[in-house]
C-alpha cells in the first residue's frame, strides 16, 4: 500500500488544539500535577487491543509535540497498517507529566481514526474482487472531516466530496426546488461550472437516469436502486459516465452491490457509524 501522506499542520492544529484545549480545561491537568514530581521520566507503548487498521498517527504525535516538544516518539507501524492485538504502535519517552497529559487525547485519535479506518477495510476487502471502490461521504464528525477522510484512505476508501465547494452534486431536492426538472437543474449546472468542475446528478428510477444521461453530467449517482435496476443502469451507461451506487449499504449487501458494476459505492456508514479501534497506553 502507498503510505498516506500526513496532513499539513496548518490542518491539524486547530483541531488538536482544541481536542488538548477541551481536556485541560482552566486549570491543566489536576492530577498529574498533584501526584507526579516534575522530574520524573517514563517510557511507554501504545499498542492495538483488538484487530484493526491504523490510522491517526499524524494527529496523536501533534498533540504529543504540543504538549512538549522534547518527548521522544518512535513510530512502529504505518497509517494503513494492518493491526494484530497485541502490536505496538508507538513508543515514547520522556516527561511523565507531558506524557499523562497527553495520553487521553492522542488514545482519542488514534482510536476513532483507526475505528474508521477498520470498517472501511472491511467494506473494501468485501469488494476487492471487483473493480468497485468504496467511498466515504460528508455525513463527518463536524470539524474532523478532513482527519476522518484520510482515515477512510488508510482503509483503502476513498473520498467523494470533501464539501459543498469542490464539485456539484444535483441531489433530489436540487431537482425538486428546479421544479422537478433535470433538464433544467443540469442546463443550469452546465452554465454554472468551470471547466474543471465535476457535474454529478443523483436519480433513484431508470426513467430518470434516462433522462439524466442525455444532458452529459460526469456521474450519476443511483439512489437506493435494486440490484436489477444497478446492472440495468451499468447497461444504459455502456461505461460513458462513472456511477455510483448509494443508499443502505452494509457489510452484508456490499458485494453483490459491487457485483452489478457500478464504478463506486458510497456509505456514509464509514464515518458516522465506525466504532472506536481499542488501543491502550502503558508503562514499560
Amino acid at each position: 500500500m502507498t503510505p498516506i501522506p500526513p496532513l499539513p499542520s496548518i490542518i491539524l492544529d486547530p483541531i488538536v488544539r482544541l481536542a488538548l484545549a477541551e481536556d485541560l480545561g482552566r486549570a491543566g491537568d489536576l492530577t498529574t500535577d498533584a501526584t507526579i514530581p516534575p522530574e520524573t521520566e517514563l517510557s511507554v507503548v501504545i499498542a492495538a487491543r483488538k484487530d484493526g487498521v491504523l490510522a491517526g498517527l499524524d494527529a496523536a504525535a501533534y498533540a504529543a509535540h504540543l504538549i512538549d516538544p522534547s518527548l521522544t516518539l518512535d513510530i512502529h507501524k504505518a497509517d494503513g497498517s494492518r493491526l494484530a492485538a497485541g502490536d505496538t504502535v508507538l513508543s515514547i519517552k520522556g516527561s511523565a507529566r507531558s506524557i499523562l497529559t497527553a495520553e487521553r487525547t492522542m488514545l482519542n485519535f488514534l482510536g476513532r481514526l483507526s475505528g474508521v479506518a477498520t470498517l472501511t477495510r472491511q467494506y473494501a476487502d468485501a469488494i476487492a474482487h471487483t473493480s468497485a471502490r468504496i467511498v466515504c461521504t460528508r455525513k463527518t464528525t463536524p470539524g474532523h472531516r478532513a482527519l476522518e477522510k484520510r482515515a477512510v484512505r488508510c482503509g483503502g476508501g476513498t473520498s467523494h466530496r470533501y464539501g459543498l465547494d469542490d464539485a456539484i452534486l444535483i441531489k433530489d431536492n436540487h431537482i425538486a426546488a428546479c421544479g422537478g426538472s433535470i433538464a433544467d437543474a443540469m442546463s443550469r449546472a452546465k452554465a454554472y461550472a468551470g471547466h474543471l468542475r465535476m457535474i454529478e446528478i443523483e436519480v433513484d428510477t431508470i426513467a430518470q437516469l434516462e433522462e439524466a444521461l442525455k444532458h452529459g453530467p460526469h456521474a450519476v449517482l443511483l439512489d437506493n436502486m435494486t440490484l436489477s435496476d444497478l446492472r440495468e443502469a451499468v447497461r444504459m451507461a455502456g461505461g460513458k459516465v462513472t456511477l455510483e451506487a448509494s443508499g443502505g449499504v452494509t457489510l452484508a449487501s456490499v458485494a453483490a452491490i459491487a457485483e452489478t458494476g457500478v464504478d463506486l459505492i458510497s456509505s456514509g456508514a464509514l464515518t458516522h457509524s465506525a466504532p472506536n479501534l481499542d488501543l491502550g497506553l502503558d508503562v514499560v
